[in-house]
């Protein structure tokens, strides 16, 4: 893999001591309860082939996407920031601008929210919630969506209603690879998946695996049902680093990816591995 150019779509970083990370909880998820850099992670990327990335927020709070866009202007692996607004907030449009005004707003290429984390499966589909997205959608932004299986059915209406805005779905939705459960899941993505504005990050699977114990085959149906839903050219990569450090190392994890999607191309992977995150999220050659 180190021959080939890689695009991660999909990292974290965050400071414990700038703020906490509130859904770090638990005995399983304490590895995670410290601080990561990008500093921490070049290494492993360059060592993996990654020769640029896309951070992606983790807390609803304001002051934390101003604080990753500076970071894209470190000149190192940061391509490109997923970064969160209040999409509920009636003045979404101001807010875009003026995280484009900060140090690094170049490099704003997505939103993102924590929708996993909303009581209301249809949340989606609130009126303030469509204006926001209709504003996202006006600056020519992505829109990613981290839900849950029971929230796929109001994402795929989302996406419906608004065509002019690009969805892209981290970790597939979020399957239930640790009992093995492929329905209602894999219907509901195949129905995200046929609409045109829609793609998807292979991304986040080992997390949704039995801790310690899962096989890469266990992961085959999710990845599968994911290809032939989307095609190889509507799939990014992404590491989901430090979460993915659970379970794998960063190294293991690109390895993982490539032997899972052993059926495609050179062609295809070029296009899965770092083509589509360079169109998806329009980053910079």
């Amino acid at each position: 893999m180190t021959d080939r150019r890689i695009i991660d779509a999909h990292h974290h970083v965050w400071d414990l001591k700038v703020r906490p990370q509130g859904w770090i909880t638990g005995e399983e998820l304490a590895p995670l309860n410290r601080s990561f850099a990008v500093a921490d992670l070049e290494p492993e990327a360059r060592a993996a082939g990654v020769t640029a990335t896309v951070v992606v927020q983790t807390v609803t709070v304001p002051e934390e996407t101003p604080e990753l866009l500076a970071l894209a202007t470190e000149g190192g692996l940061v391509a490109g920031v997923v970064g969160w607004i209040d999409l509920t907030a009636p003045d979404v449009a101001d807010a875009l601008d003026r995280l484009r005004e900060q140090p690094g707003g170049e490099r704003l290429v997505g939103i993102r929210h924590q929708v996993q984390e909303e009581p209301d499966p249809h949340w989606l589909l609130r009126p303030d919630v469509r204006r926001g997205l209709l504003a996202v959608a006006a600056s020519g932004l992505a829109y990613d969506l981290v839900v849950k299986p029971h929230q796929l059915p109001a994402a795929v209406a989302a996406a419906a209603r608004l065509t002019g805005l690009t969805f892209v779905l981290d970790h597939l939705g979020k399957p239930a690879v640790a009992t093995g459960t492929l329905d209602p899941w894999s219907n509901d993505l195949r129905q995200f998946a046929a609409l045109p504005n829609t793609v998807c990050k292979l991304s986040g699977l080992l997390t949704e695996a039995v801790p310690g114990s899962w096989r890469i085959e266990d992961l085959h149906p999710y990845v599968e049902t994911a290809l032939e839903a989307f095609g190889p050219q509507r799939l990014l990569f992404g590491s989901d680093w430090p979460v993915s450090t659970l379970e794998a190392g960063y190294s293991e994890v690109v390895r993982i990816t490539d032997r899972l999607t052993d059926s495609l191309s050179q062609v295809e992977k070029d296009a899965l591995f770092r083509l589509n995150a360079m169109r998806v999220y329009n980053l910079a050659g």
